[in-house]
């Protein structure tokens, strides 16, 4: 059975979601949890991309936080320099890519978004870590993927608590896409 498209409009390009697509994974951060997806230079970054973008990635997400398990706190001041600089270079090198910008801030989506040329946001916290984030997102109209985590990067391993895990995440879900409609 044909399913009916599903499009988002990312930065003025109308893409279906009908299909699966693949999000290639800038991270430029020092610390990511997988050595193969961490870039710091110039050079690093449009190599990467480029070959994601060859090897049939549709989207390029740029992070500067590690959300490893364990992960210490950059600051906002950090992440923003990491990720702005990343977002600005693949806009002006590839001008045609559609870039995400993987933050829980909503200060960092807003400025990578109206400034550095990202188009989706992603959130790791679903809205939890900042309430901007919503406001944000309504403002800009811009494809948000939003995704599940318990409590923060530096201690979501430690115990995690569910008491009906399939239950619990359906809830998170249904109440932030509550919040976002």
């Amino acid at each position: 059975m044909l399913q009916k498209p599903r499009y988002i409009n990312a930065g003025g390009r109308l893409i279906d979601l009908a299909t699966p697509r693949v999000m290639g994974i800038i991270n430029v951060t020092p610390d990511s949890f997988y050595k193969g997806s961490r870039f710091t230079t110039e050079s690093e970054i449009l190599d990467a991309a480029v070959r994601m973008m060859d090897e049939g990635a549709d989207f390029l997400d740029v992070g500067g936080y590690s959300s490893r398990p364990g992960a210490t706190d950059v600051s906002p001041e950090e992440e923003r320099k990491r990720v702005m600089s990343a977002i600005r270079l693949l806009k002006r090198e590839m001008p045609d890519t559609v870039i995400s910008v993987d933050t829980f801030r909503s200060g960092i989506a807003l400025e990578a978004v109206l400034d550095a040329g990202a188009s989706i946001i992603n959130d790791i916290s679903g809205g939890r870590a900042d309430e901007g984030m919503f406001p944000v997102v309504e403002r800009l109209n811009v494809p948000y993927v939003m995704m599940h985590m318990k409590g923060v990067p530096a201690s979501m391993q430690k115990n995690p608590v569910y008491d009906d895990i399939v239950a619990d995440i359906l809830r998170f879900f249904s109440a932030g896409i509550t919040r976002l409609r």
